[in-house]
C-alpha cells in the first residue's frame, strides 16, 4: 500500500470500525425485502448503494429525535473520548463535522480531538471534513435560514493572497508568492491563520460586508499542482484572493460564503453555477428616478438578477443578445461614477458598483460574456431578433450598396480581407462597423458566405438534409411550401430567425435582378452549398434554395404591405445610394438637430406611417430637449444644396416626402433637420396681419427648368407681387412692367402646398393634445453627442422672417421652383 496515503492511524481506524460495525449502522433499519441479493442486476446494486450510503435510508434511527444543535453538542462531547463508533453515528445522523464548539481556540471538533490526544478521532474527522449527511426525517423548506447559515463551519488550508486596494492584476504571481494559510469560516467570519496551530488570525473578513464574490472556473498551475481560485470584494476597496486544491473544495467554500451575504429572497441566484455574484446599484425602465440595490449573478452568458426584493422576482438578460453595451462616466456628488448601460430587446438596465474595483470586475465579466464564444450559431453575438450580428451587418451593407451591382455574390473578394473581417466580427461584432469606401462589397459578400459555410452545423441543419431534398418529390406547389414551413418550424430558434433574414435578403436581391442579373436561380447556385454545408452542389440542393427564395412571402407568411414597402425601398436604394434600410424594414435616416454638423446628427428609424410630428417629438425625446412654453419645434426639409428649405406640416408623412428625393438632381444633398421653428405669439401676429393685407410683395428666389428668362441654371433673386390670384415677376422693385405672370390656379409647386394658406390656422398640434410619439419602440439607431443648441439665434431668425409679413412664403427671401409637376409646397431660404 502507498504509505503516503495509508498511514498507521488510517489503517488502525479501519480495523477499529470494521465492516460489521459500519454495516450495523448503515443497514440497521434495512427490511428483509429491501436486501441486496447475489444475483441482483447492476442497476439495482447501484440504486441500493446510493440509498444506503448517500441517502442514508437504512441508518439506525436511535438519534432521529435529536435536533441539529443537540447532535452537534453530542459530537463535541464524543470526539474527546476514544469511541469512534459514537462519533460516526452522530456525524452520519446529521451532526455538522465543522460545527462551532464555543471554544475560541479549539473552535472545531477536530481541534477538540487534537487537544484531547484522540488520534483516531482526528483521522476520522479529517477524512469526513466535507461530509454532509441529512438528519432523519428533516426537510428544510425555503432555503437556508439566517441561523443555519451563521452556524456553517468550514476549515482547511487555502492559498491566500494579500488584500489589494486595486485590481488584482496578476493572480498567478500573487499565488506563487504566498503560502497556504489555515482558513476558518465560522459565525459569519472568515479568518486565515499562518498555520493550523496558530491561535491568532492574520486577518478576518466579515462575510456580511461582501459585495461581490468571483469564482474562477479556469485553474492555475503551480509547482504543487492546479489550484482553483475565488475572490472576495469589500466596499472598502479591499479584495482577497483564495485558492483551493480541488474544484469541489472551491465550490464548498464559495457556496458557504454566498449563503452568508446573499439574502434569503435572492437565494435562487446562489443555486446556479455562477461565475460572479453580488450586489449592484441599478436603474431600469420602471424607475429611472433613483438608484436602487439589486442582487446579480453571472452564469455563462446570462445575467440573472433580483431587483424588486419585496416581490421576490428573478429576471435575466441574455448578454449575447444585447443591442447595446456601453460604459459612461457621470459626476455625482462631486465624484466620478462609471455606469454600464445594457439594452436587450427593448429593456434598458443601468448598473454601477459600490467601488471602482467591483465595477471593473462586473464590467469585464459582462463584456466577456457578451462576446462571441465558439463557432456554433447560438454562440455568436445576436441581434434582438436572434440573428447573428455578423449576418445582419453583411445583409445591411449589401442591401445599401449592392442591390444595383451586377453579379453580386458571384464575384469573389480578397481572401485576406475576408479573413480579417471575420476576425473583427468574431472579436466584437457589436462594436465593429462595415463602412463604404473602407470595406469592399465583394469582401463583405465573402464574409457572409464564409460564415454560413463554416459554422458548426449547417443553417438548414444536416439532420434535416434528407427531408429538404425529399420535399422536391411533392409536385403540388402549395403542399411543397407547406412542407418547407414545417421543416423551418422544427429548426432551433436562432437557425429559424437567421434563415428568415437570409432568405428575405436574397428575395430582395432577386427583385432587382434586372439591374444586378442575380435571379433566384443564380442566387441558389451560390448559396446552396453555404446553407447545406456541402462541398459540391447538386441540382436538388439548388432547387430547394430557389424554392425558398421564390416562395419567401408564402413560406414565411409575409404581409402584403411589407412586400410593397420592400419594393419602394428597392426602387429608392437603387436610385439613391445614400440610404440605409434596417433589418425590420424601416428606412434609416440621418436627421440633424438645429444645424447640419457631424456632431448634431442622429440615425433614426423612419417607418412607413411616421408623421412629421412623431419624428420631431422622437428627436426631442432622444436628446432630452424640453421646448419652452410657447415654442414650436418642427422638422424641416432641406434640398437643392441647401438653397431650398421648408417646414413639414405636423401631419405630413415623412417617408413619402423623403422617397421623392430620388427624383432630385442631387438627392444626396437633401436632409432633414429638427429645430425651433416659431413661437405661438409670432404665428398669431402673422395671422392678424394677413387678414388686413390683400397685396403681398417682396423678393423671392426662382429657378426655371430649363431656364428661359434667367441666365444660367441657379436660383436668382427677383421681385414678386401677389395680387388677385396672380403672381407677377419683375426684374426688380423699380420695374414698372412685369416680365411674367403666373396664375395661382394653374401653378404647381414641389412638395406640399404652401403651409399657411393650405392649413390656415392648423399650423401646430392643437393645445392640450398629447404629444404624438413614434410607434417604434426604439426609434434611435445610433448617433453622436450634440453640441449646445443655438436657441436664441434660431428664434431671432424665425421671428425676423415672419415679421416681414410675406403670406406666400414664410420669409421675404423665400424661394420656389417654377414650374414642376407634383403637389404645391412652400419653400423658404
Amino acid at each position: 500500500m502507498d504509505a503516503s496515503i495509508w498511514s498507521n492511524e488510517l489503517i488502525e481506524l479501519f480495523i477499529v470500525i470494521g465492516n460489521k460495525r459500519a454495516n450495523d449502522f448503515w443497514a440497521g433499519n434495512l427490511q428483509k425485502d429491501e436486501e441486496l441479493h447475489m444475483d441482483s442486476p447492476v442497476e439495482k446494486r447501484k440504486n441500493f448503494i446510493t440509498q444506503k450510503y448517500k441517502e442514508g435510508r437504512f441508518r439506525k434511527t436511535l438519534l432521529a429525535s435529536l435536533t441539529k444543535e443537540e447532535l452537534n453538542k453530542a459530537l463535541c462531547a464524543a470526539v474527546v473520548k476514544p469511541d469512534v463508533l459514537e462519533t460516526m453515528a452522530l456525524l452520519f445522523s446529521g451532526a455538522d463535522v465543522m460545527c462551532a464548539t464555543g471554544d475560541p481556540v479549539y473552535s472545531t471538533p477536530y481541534l477538540l480531538a487534537k487537544k484531547a490526544g484522540q488520534s483516531l478521532q482526528m483521522e476520522f474527522l479529517y477524512h469526513n471534513k466535507f461530509s454532509d449527511f441529512p438528519q432523519h426525517d428533516i426537510h428544510s423548506e425555503g432555503g437556508l435560514s439566517q441561523e443555519s447559515s451563521q452556524s456553517t463551519f468550514l476549515c482547511d488550508f487555502l492559498y491566500q493572497a494579500p488584500s489589494a486596494a486595486s485590481k488584482l492584476s496578476s493572480e498567478k504571481k500573487l499565488l506563487e508568492e504566498t503560502n497556504k494559510k489555515w482558513c476558518v469560516l465560522e459565525g459569519g467570519f472568515l479568518s486565515y491563520y499562518e498555520n493550523d496551530k496558530s491561535t491568532t488570525p492574520n486577518g478576518t473578513i466579515n462575510i456580511s460586508e461582501v459585495i461581490c464574490l468571483a469564482v474562477h472556473k479556469e485553474d492555475f498551475y503551480l509547482n504543487t499542482g492546479p489550484i482553483f481560485t475565488f475572490e472576495i470584494y469589500l466596499p472598502s476597496e479591499r479584495a482577497f484572493l483564495f485558492g483551493a486544491e480541488t474544484s469541489q473544495a472551491q465550490r464548498k467554500w464559495t457556496e458557504a460564503i454566498a449563503k452568508h451575504f446573499v439574502p434569503f429572497v435572492a437565494e435562487n441566484l446562489t443555486e446556479a453555477d455562477y461565475d460572479l455574484i453580488g450586489q449592484l446599484y441599478y436603474k431600469d425602465c420602471h424607475a429611472l428616478d433613483q438608484w436602487r440595490k439589486g442582487w446579480f449573478s453571472m452564469e455563462k452568458s446570462s445575467l440573472r438578477f433580483c431587483l424588486q426584493m419585496q416581490e421576490v422576482q428573478e429576471d435575466r438578460m441574455h448578454l449575447r443578445r444585447l443591442q447595446e453595451l456601453t460604459i459612461s462616466t457621470v459626476v455625482q456628488n462631486g465624484e466620478k461614477m462609471d455606469i454600464l448601460l445594457l439594452v436587450e430587446k427593448g429593456r434598458t438596465l443601468y448598473i454601477h458598483g459600490h467601488t471602482k474595483l467591483d465595477f471593473t470586475v462586473w464590467h469585464t465579466a459582462i463584456e466577456k460574456a457578451a462576446g462571441t464564444d465558439g463557432n456554433a450559431l447560438q454562440d455568436q453575438q445576436l441581434s434582438k431578433n436572434d440573428v447573428p450580428i455578423i449576418v445582419n451587418s453583411c445583409i445591411a451593407f449589401v442591401t445599401q450598396y449592392g442591390l444595383g451591382c451586377k453579379y453580386i455574390y458571384q464575384k469573389n473578394g480578397d481572401p485576406l480581407h475576408i479573413s480579417e473581417l471575420l476576425e473583427s466580427f468574431k472579436k466584437d461584432a457589436r462594436s465593429f462597423k462595415l463602412r463604404a469606401g473602407k470595406h469592399q462589397l465583394e469582401d463583405v459578400t465573402g464574409v457572409l458566405k464564409n460564415f454560413l459555410s463554416d459554422i458548426d452545423d449547417a443553417l438548414l441543419t444536416k439532420e434535416l438534409y434528407p427531408y429538404w431534398i425529399s420535399a422536391l418529390d411533392t409536385q403540388e406547389d402549395k403542399e411543397r411550401i407547406k412542407k418547407y414551413g414545417a421543416f423551418i418550424r422544427t429548426l432551433p430558434g436562432v437557425n429559424r430567425a437567421t434563415l428568415a433574414a437570409v432568405i428575405e435578403h436574397l428575395y430582395r436581391v432577386q427583385k432587382c435582378s434586372e439591374i444586378n442579373h442575380m435571379n433566384a436561380h443564380n442566387l441558389a447556385l451560390v448559396f446552396s452549398s453555404c446553407l447545406f454545408q456541402t462541398k459540391g452542389q447538386t441540382s436538388e440542393e439548388v432547387n430547394v434554395i430557389e424554392d425558398l427564395i421564390n416562395n419567401y412571402v408564402e413560406i414565411f407568411e409575409v404581409k402584403e404591405d411589407q412586400v410593397k414597402q420592400m419594393d419602394i425601398e428597392n426602387s429608392f436604394i437603387t436610385k439613391w445610394k445614400d440610404t440605409q434600410v434596417s433589418q425590420a424594414g424601416d428606412l434609416l435616416i440621418e436627421v440633424y438637430v438645429e444645424k447640419k454638423e457631424p456632431d448634431c446628427s442622429i440615425i433614426i428609424r423612419i417607418s412607413p406611417v411616421m408623421e412629421a410630428e412623431e419624428l420631431t417629438n422622437d428627436i426631442l425625446a432622444i436628446k432630452n430637449i424640453i421646448p419652452t412654453k410657447g415654442d414650436i419645434w418642427a422638422t424641416f426639409e432641406v434640398i437643392e444644396n441647401e438653397e431650398l428649405e421648408r417646414p413639414l406640416h405636423y401631419t405630413e408623412n415623412v417617408l413619402e416626402q423623403v422617397l421623392r428625393w430620388s427624383s432630385l438632381a442631387e438627392p444626396g444633398s437633401a436632409y432633414l433637420v429638427v429645430k425651433r421653428f416659431l413661437t405661438i405669439d409670432t404665428i398669431k401676429h402673422y395671422n392678424e396681419r394677413r387678414t388686413l393685407e390683400s397685396i403681398k410683395e417682396g423678393v423671392l428666389k426662382i429657378k426655371e427648368e430649363p431656364s428661359k428668362i434667367l441666365s444660367g441654371n441657379k436660383f436668382q433673386d427677383r421681385y414678386f407681387v401677389l395680387r388677385d390670384g396672380y403672381l407677377f415677376l419683375y426684374k426688380d422693385s423699380k420695374s414698372s412692367k412685369y416680365d411674367k405672370m403666373f396664375s395661382l390656379a394653374s401653378m404647381n409647386l414641389k412638395g406640399e402646398e404652401i403651409v399657411f394658406p393650405q392649413h390656415e390656422n392648423d399650423i401646430w398640434p392643437p393645445a392640450g393634445k398629447e404629444r404624438k410619439r413614434s410607434i417604434t419602440k426604439n426609434p434611435k439607431i445610433g448617433g453622436l453627442p450634440l453640441i449646445p443648441i443655438q436657441h436664441e439665434r434660431s428664434a431671432t431668425l424665425a421671428r425676423r422672417n415672419i415679421e416681414v409679413g410675406q403670406d406666400f412664403i414664410c420669409s421675404i427671401e423665400s424661394c420656389m421652383r417654377i414650374p414642376h409637376s407634383g403637389r404645391k409646397s412652400s419653400w423658404k431660404k
